[in-house]
């Protein structure tokens, strides 16, 4: 089996494609065959290197890793179609040598006009064959006049192309309603459909997984391979990734790219194992599972008619998922840029990396995404207690409890660190048997005093974590104030203007 991935490096690698590349990884790994990845950059004036070099790393983040093609080689190369000019050059004068080609002088405004004409008759666009019958010597001097050309297959007439999709079942198209495509354009870059099948049939491609918006382009190239005497390889077309009102996957709503993805603090399994489910189940009541696992259960058959409708929602359960079954070291790693655009972790060393693999788990335990943990960890990194106090309610409430806020200051000046859950609980129970306060009316003051917010993480954690990050002594990371700073500062602001 050699199933291929061809991005056209146009742009950012939209999920839906990502989607298509995964399924084509999928069914190479599970049967033990061939992933290729090759790039279709004839589009030179969108195409970019930057583009393309994004796309293979894209991939490489999924975990798509490709047994052939680009950055890895093989024997059907080159894998970039701009180095395969001459290939599709050569496989387009055999056709013509046989008759089943032609040149078309046609211009663009004499191919508009008989489009328009064709719509208002009702009929589907297609090409007239105006320059079917031209001769071959009028042809060649008119080539070397210098006159402009395209090559164009010629199209069987009035006959039924039928083939069997893997998904979708029996597809019938009649050849009256098909255009004689063009193969060439008159630069010599050949069009997808020429080009697509020559590289499939020359890599010896055994099954072509892709969009549904591939399904009409399948009959001309059907009826190339049957022009050049090739097999043609099962074609299997899978339904478009929607939106949540089921149009088009679009900017409209939201993240579309793996990059956006990526930059968002969205794990890379979490996507993958997402994407995965977009058309396919692994099994009833089974969505979480690694990629080779997904690998193993992959069935081809067993995809799905229906659009896959993107669920942001859902990613992000999957994601929340991955989270927290993340190693911590991985966590610190992924949130470091996230950190040090808040200028909160510029160089951290090894101790502030150990430090950080204690408390990024700690926030992203409870978000959807990586980019939301500095938020989550603003109490540490960036506390203000005259920036909770410019809350009016907040000001009012620590006014009314001050007593729990002098017992909280009292109890912390002088006394060691409070560096673990028990040693935070025994502080509070101090706290309470000095004031008589206990539940929200003792613990809420504490909060606010000692990380300047009316919530975030369990204070047995959040207090911990402030203690031990006020014991580094870093020029890495911004410093952390101890929580008996913070119940001085606190109380200071309180009393301040």
């Amino acid at each position: 089996m050699r199933v291929r991935f061809a991005p056209s490096p146009t742009g950012q690698l939209h999920v839906g494609n990502a989607r298509t590349a995964l399924f084509n990884w999928l069914l190479a790994r599970g049967a033990g065959g061939t992933f290729i990845l090759r790039i279709e950059d004839t589009d030179f004036a969108r195409s970019t290197k930057e583009a393309a070099q994004s796309a293979l790393e894209d991939m490489r983040w999924l975990g798509l890793n490709w047994n052939e093609g680009v950055d890895t080689g093989g024997e059907y190369g080159p894998y970039f179609q701009s180095e395969r000019l001459h290939i599709y050059r050569a496989h387009a004068v055999e056709l013509m040598s046989r008759g089943l080609a032609y040149r078309c002088f046609c211009s663009e405004e004499q191919l508009e006009m008989e489009r328009y004409h064709t719509l208002r008759a009702g009929q589907p666009p297609k090409y007239g064959g105006r320059c079917r019958d031209i001769p071959k010597d009028e042809a060649r001097r008119r080539i070397e006049n210098g006159e402009p050309a395209v090559i164009r297959f010629r199209i069987p007439p009035d006959r039924d192309v039928v083939f069997t999709d893997v998904v979708r079942g029996e597809v019938r198209f009649n050849t009256e309603v098909i255009g004689d495509p063009v193969l060439l354009r008159s630069d010599g870059v050949p069009a997808y459909n020429f080009a697509v099948v020559v590289d499939d049939a020359l890599m010896a491609i055994t099954h072509v997984i892709r969009g549904e918006d591939h399904v009409s382009n399948t009959p001309r190239q059907l009826l190339l391979y049957e022009a050049f005497g090739w097999t043609p390889p099962l074609f299997a077309h899978v339904s478009m990734v929607l939106g949540p009102d089921h149009s088009k996957l679009s900017k409209r709503h939201g993240a579309t790219s793996v990059s956006e993805f990526r930059e968002r603090g969205y794990l890379p399994e979490a996507l993958a194992n997402y994407l995965a489910l977009l058309g396919w189940s692994p099994g009833e009541g089974e969505e979480l599972l690694p990629l080779e696992e997904l690998a193993r259960r992959f069935r081809l058959e067993d995809v799905g008619r229906s659009a896959g409708v993107f669920d942001v929602e859902k990613l992000a359960w999957v994601n929340r998922h991955y989270l927290k079954a993340a190693d911590p070291a991985r966590l610190a790693g992924l949130c470091l840029p996230f950190l040090q655009r808040e200028g909160w972790a510029l160089q951290p060393g090894e101790a502030d990396r150990m430090y950080l693999e204690s408390v990024v788990p700690l926030a992203a335990a409870s978000v959807d995404r990586l980019d939301q943990v500095p938020a989550r960890l603003r109490f540490l990194f960036d506390y203000s207690a005259s920036r909770a106090l410019e809350d009016a309610v907040i000001r009012a409430e620590a006014i009314a409890v001050r007593p729990v806020l002098d017992a909280l200051a009292s109890e912390l000046e002088g006394r060691p660190p409070l560096i673990d859950r028990e040693a935070f609980r025994a502080m509070a129970a101090r706290v309470r048997e000095k004031t008589g306060q206990k539940g929200k009316a003792l613990f809420h003051p504490i909060r606010l005093a000692l990380t300047g917010e009316a919530e975030g993480l369990e204070l047995d954690l959040a207090v911990p974590a402030i203690e031990r990050g006020a014991m580094l002594a870093s020029s890495g990371m911004v410093r952390v104030p101890s929580a008996a700073e913070r119940a001085g500062l606190f109380l200071a602001a309180v009393d301040g203007p």
